[in-house]
């Protein structure tokens, strides 16, 4: 009996043995998180699984999720929304009369749960597999939690082509971590860490199309709980892994329930739940018994060492712990990074640092022969190179962060490693962190010596005087704070004649804190039409601030103050530049960011033929981040954000190389059920949608239009317009883009780079044009972007922008 018989045999077997009993639940049924008359959660039939309202115990709270029931440990297996932030006990989840599934919060907001867009649900149900579901009035399930998996598989679920599990945050903590289990394209399951690309590079496990997954249930047949299946689609097939084995009998004839779940550690587990409570882990992935194995266990610019058995994340020296509670997050510098672009001697400013029996398994920006020392000496020398790595002939330079970094212990020499041990080379600098604020000494003690009346008389005096400097500066410092609360008085008073009070919750800074922390507003980091952007430092030189200072303060410098006050003072996403507060004193008006060391993107890709651009995998991340950025704005906001002014020079790039979007000078805020709006036009010659120009509401899809050209120029590296070029055709680059498209010459847009994977370059070039269309309605949403550009949904040819085709 081939393979394929037996695990048909065993589906059959087990979908015997499985209980389809289900409850039903009504529309208008309602769950509370802490109610003495509304329930909390729904019960599947053997009250093995529950969904609702699940308490988390970091931080209080509660998140919509399904759970494993059991008298010792409830396991989470799905959660709904997991990086939103935990609702309070006055939220509510309702299977309402439109046949949605709808979180409402305490404030009245809500968030549609479950829904197909297409079919109305009449009823719900918690399934003894663990599957939350909904179903039409012909009892046709038309939504169900298992096409959405978090960080785990039950028996009877799958993950197709394309679709990855995430790990948790950490034990208690369900919103997304560090690691990915992908079952990709190829039929490959492969485990990446998080925001990395689809490449043996950031690869640390693949199951290299095997069958690593087989277990015997121990009833003398052997029976497959977890495999990859070959599954027919639309004519074609695919890999999918599965859980086959939803459940077996122990010898009690008690059920045992398994799960695959990708812990939070990188590690994909096998369990099984016992009807008395207990848990066993039946095998993981891979199996190896030191975590260093693990690419990005230990974050950005820390390494991993085996010590006792355990993981042990260290900085590197001139670095410090990102979190002091977590040292697996990874590490940041402790000193100033100086910008040595332009400066004739960039080696003053640093030295270098080396660890012998580091292994850096990353891709270098150049790689030459050459011995150690001149390996260090031509780093400390190179503007670009902020690490070396030396294998013994050859120096591969690198720029930070440095990732998967491991070190081994020499006890450890004998032990044949899959990776390649040598020295790491790296820069450190002079640090404003060690200067201190006090240098005058404080006397241990003061001794006063009687010997004679005379001194007594001394005594008195000095007492005397002594105490009336007491009195003196008590008063004085009285007068002070008196004076120090009404400033802040007035302050207070300033900021509700702005109408902010109520919009934006913000550190107020003084101008003379700001002129302290900039030097006088000396390094002069960026100008734009309403002022300057200036490099500074709070907290003694620790952070890094970014000073905009309006300087046009008429009514259009007022207007973009409070516009980018609204537009970013709530906002909280990885991919927008955060703002830290803001100064308003008299006419003086300032934003204070937070500082993004390499520059703006625009700096990045607009550069000689004789500079390095960024590799074709780092254009594609950027790119994706710079997509989930708006689409945070467009979609996710309280009140959707139109920026109207994306382009490279407002797009910055931090110390970890994460794209972010910046200056919301020109945004423009919707109400909640707005979708467009009229607005006078904004924005910069290049990248406005033709809409602007033809008096209509603009709506979200302006945005859409100025990310697509972008997105043009960040795979090509080179502006929309220019006049130097190869040939005529390529003076605009959106109208030489769908000419190579069409022609099938996609090198030419990029000749100095050789990129394999030319369907890549294909589905990039193909968002970027459907981006570009004249007609708003034909643009997709920033939504759509993000999903094609993962490669989660398919892209149709697009259609020539009118423009091209005139």
């Amino acid at each position: 009996m081939d393979i394929t018989a037996v695990i048909i045999t065993c589906l059959l077997l087990l979908s015997l043995g499985t209980r389809v009993e289900t409850r039903q639940i009504a529309l208008g049924a309602t769950l509370e998180p802490q109610s003495t008359t509304t329930p909390a959660f729904w019960l599947s039939p053997s009250a093995q699984f529950a969904f609702g309202f699940y308490p988390q115990e970091q931080g209080g709270g509660f998140v919509v999720a399904i759970w494993l029931v059991s008298r010792e440990n409830k396991t989470v297996v799905w959660t709904a929304q997991r990086n939103d932030p935990p609702v309070t006990s006055g939220a509510k989840l309702q299977l309402n009369m439109d046949g949605k599934l709808v979180l409402t919060d305490e404030q009245g907001k809500e968030k549609v749960i479950a829904d197909n867009s297409s079919a109305k649900a009449v009823s719900a149900s918690v399934l003894d597999s663990g599957n939350f579901v909904l179903y039409n009035n012909n009892n046709n399930i038309i939504w169900q939690s298992f096409d959405y998996p978090t960080d785990t598989l039950l028996g009877g679920q799958s993950l197709p082509n394309g679709h990855q599990l995430v790990c948790n945050s950490s034990e208690n903590n369900h919103s997304s971590g560090r690691f990915r289990l992908k079952m990709q394209d190829d039929g490959n399951l492969v485990l990446y860490p998080v925001d990395t690309t689809d490449t043996a590079t950031d690869a640390y496990w693949a199951a290299n199309n095997n069958n690593p997954f087989t277990r015997n249930l121990g009833n003398g047949t052997q029976q497959y709980i977890l495999r990859i299946l070959n599954e027919s689609s639309d004519g074609r097939t695919m890999k999918i892994l599965s859980v086959v084995s939803n459940s077996s009998l122990d010898n009690d004839g008690n059920r045992i329930i398994y799960r695959a779940t990708l812990n939070y550690d990188g590690l994909f587990h096998l369990y099984a739940h016992f009807n008395n409570g207990s848990i066993q882990n039946l095998a993981h992935w891979p199996q190896v018994n030191n975590m260093c194995f693990v690419k990005g266990f230990c974050g950005f610019n820390s390494y991993c060492t085996h010590v006792d058995a355990e993981p042990v994340c260290s900085c590197l020296s001139g670095f410090i712990s990102i979190h002091p509670n977590d040292s697996t997050l990874g590490c940041k510098r402790s000193f100033l990074k100086e910008d040595c672009r332009g400066k004739k001697d960039s080696a003053t400013s640093y030295e270098m640092k080396s660890k012998e029996n580091i292994a850096l398994v990353d891709v270098p920006y150049l790689k030459d022969e050459m011995s150690q020392e001149e390996c260090s000496a031509t780093c400390l020398n190179d503007c670009n190179c902020e690490a070396a790595f030396y294998d013994g002939k050859n120096c591969m330079k690198q720029r930070l962060p440095l990732r998967y970094l491991r070190r081994t212990l020499e006890k450890d020499g004998s032990i044949e490693l899959p990776w390649e041990v040598g020295v790491l080379l790296w820069k450190v600098g002079d640090s404003l962190s060690n200067q201190t604020g006090n240098d005058n000494p404080v006397p241990e003690q003061l001794a006063i010596k009687v010997t004679s009346n005379k001194a007594t008389v001394h005594i008195i005096i000095i007492t005397s005087i002594f105490s009336l400097l007491i009195c003196s500066t008590i008063v004085i410092s009285s007068h002070y704070m008196y004076k120090i609360r009404l400033l802040k008085y007035k302050r207070l008073m300033e900021t509700g004649n702005l109408g902010l009070n109520e919009e934006v919750t913000l550190r107020r800074f003084s101008y003379s804190e700001l002129k302290r922390a900039t030097n006088n507003f000396k390094i002069e980091l960026g100008k734009g039409s309403f002022g300057a952007v200036y490099k500074g430092a709070l907290e003694k030189g620790k952070r890094l601030i970014a000073v905009k200072r309006l300087e046009k303060l008429v009514e259009e410098g007022e207007s973009e103050f409070q516009a980018e006050m609204r537009a970013i003072g709530k906002t909280r996403h990885r991919n927008l530049v955060r703002l830290l507060g803001f100064c308003a004193e008299g006419s003086k008006r300032l934003l204070v960011y937070e500082y993004m060391s390499n520059g703006s993107l625009g700096n990045l890709i607009f550069v000689g033929q004789s500079q390095r651009r960024p590799e074709w995998d780092e254009r594609v991340r950027i790119a994706v981040e710079i997509a989930r950025g708006i689409m945070y704005l467009h979609e996710e906001c309280e009140a959707p954000i139109i920026h109207c002014d994306i382009k490279p020079q407002n797009i910055l790039v931090d110390e970890f190389w994460t794209a972010k979007l910046s200056d919301f000078g020109l945004a423009k805020l919707l109400m909640p059920d707005q979708t467009r709006t009229m607005t006078r036009a904004r924005g910069t010659r290049g990248y406005v949608a033709p809409e602007w120009n033809k008096n209509v509401p603009i709506s979200v899809k302006t945005d859409v239009y100025s990310y697509g050209i972008m997105l043009l120029e960040i795979l090509c590296c080179r502006r929309n317009f220019e006049v130097h070029v190869s040939e005529p055709e390529a003076v605009v680059l959106s109208t030489w883009a769908y000419y190579c498209f069409v022609a099938g010459k996609l090198n030419k847009l990029f000749p100095w780079e050789v990129v394999d994977d030319k369907t890549a370059v294909e589905n990039m070039l193909k968002v970027a044009l459907w981006c570009i269309q004249d007609e708003p309605f034909l643009r997709p949403t920033m939504k759509s972007v993000v999903l094609m550009l993962e490669g989660v949904t398919d892209i149709a040819i697009p259609p020539c922008p009118a423009s091209n085709s005139a």
